[in-house]
C-alpha cells in the first residue's frame, strides 16, 4: 500500500514537474536595513523573529540605518551574539541556518540622523554595502526590507543609479516616513520606477488585537508560547515587556508566504495596489485649519528671510510639531525650508523659529485627514508601475488602518507557526 503512493505521489510529481519546482522557490535574497536602538523597541522583536527564521534567507547585509535616535551596529551584533546562543539548538530542526560569523560579517554601520533635504549626503558603509551587494551577478533580485528610514537606500542609488532595477524594496512607512522624508523625496522625485512597496499602514495589522484569539493576543502569546524560551526569549521580553509589536516583521511574512512578485495578491506580507502619484503639497505661507492635506504625504514650508553666509544645506531653523523638533535648512537666496510626513489623521499646531537675526518666525495649523494617496494635487510625485502601497477599500480596513486587514487576517497563522519555533527553544 505504501509502495504504491509513494509511486503515486512521485508520478504526480513527474507529470506536474513545474507545479512541483514552484512549490520549492529558492532563497530570497534579503538586506534589512533597520533602526533598532533607536526609536521604536519593536526592531529588537522583529529581529529575533528574523534570526529564528534565517534559515528561509539568503540574507546579504544588515544595516543600522537609525534616521533618529541612537540605534547602531552594535545593537545588531548583540543580538547576533543572543542567536549564537541557541543556534545548536535551531539547527537540530532545520538546515539553512546562518553561522554567526557570516552575520557578523554582514552588519554594517549606516547613516546616522536623517538626511538634508537634497535627500542624500556622504556614502556610509551600509550604503556601499548596498551598492554592493545589488550588483551582484544573480538572476534574483535583491529585497531591501526597511523597517527605519530610507536614507541609506537614497545614498546608494544616488551613487550608484544602475543598481535601481536589481533591487526590490519592502518600506515599513507611516512614522518612518517623519524620519526620511527627505530621503524619500528624492527617491519619489528621480528614482520614480523604484520596485516599492510603500506600506505606510497595513503593517499594524500585525500587532492588532481585532477579532485575534485571547491565546495569542499582544499581552498573552509570550507566555502562552515564549516562555523564556532560550536566550532570544530572555531577550523578548526586555521590549515592551514580551508584548508582542513587532511592526517591522510583515516585510518578511511577505517573502515567506504567498507570490512576492505580485503585490496585490493574498499573503503573510500583505495586499497592496499600484499607486501612480505620490502627494506632495508646497506651502509659501503659514498654513491654517483651512489647510488640508492627506495622511503619509510630504509637506514642504517654505520661507522668506535674510539672506545669510551660510552654505546652502544648512540646518538652521527649527519647526516644533506633534511635540518634536525637526530641521529646516538654508537653501540659499534667503529661501528656508522644512520637509514633514504626516503619520496619521490629526490636527496639529506648529512654531518654526530660528535664532537668525531678522528670521520670520512662524506658527500656523494644519489638518491631517485619513486618506491616502487621496486626490491628485500638482505638485505630487508621478510614479511608475512598480509603486505600491496600502489598499484603500473600505473593507480592508482594520479600524482607521488601511489595508490593515490584508495583514490581521494572517496574524493567527503567522503566531503559531513561529510558536512552532520557539517549542525547539523549550526543549
Amino acid at each position: 500500500m505504501y509502495k504504491l503512493l509513494f509511486t503515486s505521489v512521485l508520478l504526480a510529481c513527474t507529470i506536474l514537474l513545474p507545479a512541483c519546482r514552484q512549490a520549492l522557490p529558492e532563497k530570497p535574497r534579503i538586506l534589512i536595513s533597520t533602526d533598532i536602538g533607536g526609536t521604536d523597541p519593536d526592531d529588537f522583536q522583529s529581529m529575533i523573529h528574523f534570526l529564528m527564521y534565517s534559515d528561509r534567507f539568503d540574507t546579504e547585509g544588515l544595516l543600522s540605518s537609525p534616521s533618529y535616535g541612537e540605534g547602531r551596529k552594535q545593537n545588531i551584533l548583540d543580538m547576533i551574539a543572543l542567536y549564537e546562543e541557541d543556534l545548536p539548538e535551531l539547527q537540530k530542526h532545520a538546515d539553512g541556518f546562518p553561522a554567526p560569523d557570516d552575520l557578523r560579517a554582514i552588519a554594517k554601520q549606516g547613516r546616522k540622523g536623517a538626511a538634508p533635504p537634497e535627500g542624500y549626503a556622504k556614502a556610509t558603509e551600509g550604503s556601499d554595502w548596498i551598492v554592493r551587494c545589488a550588483r551582484q551577478e544573480s538572476d534574483r533580485p535583491l529585497w531591501i526590507l526597511v523597517w527605519g528610514g530610507l536614507d541609506d537606500v537614497a545614498q546608494a542609488l544616488h551613487d550608484a543609479p544602475d543598481i535601481r532595477n536589481k533591487i526590490r524594496v519592502y518600506w515599513i512607512g507611516g512614522p518612518n516616513k517623519k524620519w526620511s522624508a527627505n530621503s524619500y523625496a528624492y527617491i519619489a522625485g528621480h528614482f520614480p520606477d523604484l520596485w516599492m512597496i510603500e506600506d505606510n499602514a497595513s503593517y499594524r495589522g500585525f500587532f492588532s488585537n481585532n477579532g485575534v484569539p485571547d491565546s495569542i493576543s499582544n499581552d498573552n502569546y509570550y507566555e502562552r508560547y515564549i516562555r523564556q524560551a532560550g536566550r532570544l526569549g530572555k531577550e523578548f521580553k526586555k521590549h515592551y515587556d514580551g508584548r508582542i509589536k513587532m511592526g517591522d516583521t510583515p516585510s518578511l511574512l511577505y517573502l515567506m508566504n504567498g507570490n512576492p512578485n505580485d503585490p496585490t495578491g493574498e499573503g503573510w506580507g500583505g495586499s497592496f495596489e499600484k499607486m501612480n502619484r505620490s502627494p506632495r503639497y508646497i506651502f509659501n505661507r503659514p498654513t491654517t485649519l483651512s489647510d488640508t492635506v492627506h495622511t503619509y504625504s510630504v509637506a514642504e514650508f517654505w520661507i522668506d528671510g535674510p539672506a545669510v553666509d551660510l552654505p546652502a544645506n544648512t540646518p538652521c531653523c527649527t519647526m516644533t510639531i506633534a511635540g518634536q523638533d525637526w530641521d529646516g535648512y538654508y537653501m540659499g537666496g534667503g529661501r528656508y525650508v522644512v520637509r514633514y510626513a504626516f503619520k496619521e489623521a490629526q490636527t496639529l499646531d506648529y512654531t518654526i523659529v530660528s535664532d537668525i537675526p531678522g528670521f520670520p518666525g512662524q506658527r500656523g495649523q494644519i489638518v491631517a485627514d485619513n486618506i491616502w494617496p487621496g486626490t491628485p494635487g500638482a505638485d505630487d510625485y508621478p510614479l511608475g508601475s512598480n509603486w505600491y502601497t496600502d489598499c484603500a477599500a473600505p473593507e480592508r480596513f482594520d479600524g482607521k488602518w488601511q489595508g490593515g486587514k490584508t495583514i490581521l487576517k494572517w496574524r493567527s497563522d503567522v503566531l503559531l507557526d513561529w510558536a512552532e519555533r520557539w517549542k525547539w527553544l523549550q526543549e
